[in-house]
C-alpha cells in the first residue's frame, strides 16, 4: 500500500466512522456494543484517544513523552464535537510531510508512520462496525475499506490475538462474504 492510498484509506475509514458518531441520538452514549467491555461513549472515546495519539506519535514523540495527558475521559460534555476535533487532529498529523516516513514509538514496538497510520485505519473500520451495530445503524462496511483491512489483518491476526487485541476465535460460516469473514477474524459475529 502506497503513503497515498493509506492517507485516503485512514481519511474515508476516519468520515465513515464520523458519520456513525454523528447518528448516535442522546439516549444512545451508554448504550452496548459488541466490545462487551465498552457502550457507545466509551466505544466513541476509544476513538477519539487514537486520533489524539496520532499527532505526538507520527511527530516522533514517545508514549512516556505525553504520559497520561490522553487517558481518562476525552469526550466531555460534548462527544460529537470532540469526535470532530479529534478527527481534524489526525488528518492535520497524518498529511504532515514526512510522516509515513517517520519512526513511531508505538507501545509494542517502533514502527513506520505509514504502518501505525495503516493500524490506526483498521481500527476504524472494525470499531466502526462495533459503532453501527451498537446504535442500530447500517453495519454495512465500505467495499474497498472493507478489502484493505482484511488484507492488513488477515497475516497478522494470530501475533494481535497473542497480544491481547481482538476477541475470541470465531468461525465463519460457510461461503460467509468478506465482511463476516473480517469481523471473525477479530472475534466478532456478524
Amino acid at each position: 500500500m502506497s503513503e497515498t492510498d493509506v492517507r485516503t484509506l485512514h481519511r474515508r475509514a476516519l468520515e465513515a466512522f464520523g458519520e456513525k458518531v454523528m447518528a448516535i441520538r442522546d439516549d444512545q452514549w451508554h448504550g452496548p456494543t459488541p466490545c462487551t467491555d465498552w457502550d457507545v461513549r466509551t466505544l466513541v472515546n476509544h476513538l477519539v484517544s487514537e486520533n489524539r495519539w496520532m499527532s505526538p506519535l507520527l511527530a516522533g514523540k514517545t508514549i512516556a513523552d505525553v504520559g497520561d495527558a490522553l487517558d481518562g475521559d476525552l469526550l466531555g460534555a460534548d462527544p460529537k464535537t470532540a469526535w470532530s476535533d479529534s478527527a481534524t487532529e489526525a488528518l492535520e498529523a497524518i498529511r504532515a510531510p514526512g510522516s509515513m516516513e517517520r519512526t513511531v514509538h508505538a507501545s509494542f514496538a517502533d514502527i513506520s508512520g505509514k504502518e501505525y497510520a495503516t493500524q490506526v485505519f483498521t481500527d476504524l473500520v472494525i470499531h466502526g462496525w462495533d459503532l453501527a451495530r451498537g446504535i442500530g445503524a447500517d453495519e454495512r462496511m465500505d467495499p474497498e475499506l472493507l478489502e484493505a483491512a482484511y488484507v492488513k489483518i488477515k497475516p497478522m491476526v494470530d501475533a494481535f490475538k497473542a497480544g491481547g487485541m481482538y476477541g475470541p476465535h470465531v468461525e465463519p460460516p460457510p461461503g460467509a462474504d468478506l465482511q463476516t469473514r473480517l469481523l471473525a477474524l477479530v472475534g466478532r459475529v456478524a
